[in-house]
């Protein structure tokens, strides 16, 4: 296969998934901080919401290591 277009499938595994993360944890980001000004003792929740999307983002860069590695080896 075009190693151009493992590249190009590579960055966008790797791209979109960091913007859908970008997205989630800006909402997350801001119920969570609506509900540390009501309940401070939500804090520790609240961090841990608003980490899970980086998950997206190990995921799609995982996807884009096999993509490279596999096909384009």
């Amino acid at each position: 296969m075009e190693l151009g277009l493992l590249a190009i499938g590579a960055g966008l595994a790797v791209g979109l998934a960091a913007l859908a993360a970008g997205i989630a944890q800006a909402r997350i980001g801001a119920a969570a901080m609506g509900a540390i000004a009501e309940k401070p003792e939500l804090t520790g929740r609240a961090i841990l919401f608003v980490a899970l999307p980086e998950t997206t983002v190990i995921l799609g860069f995982a996807v884009a290591a096999m993509i490279i590695l596999l096909l384009g080896g």
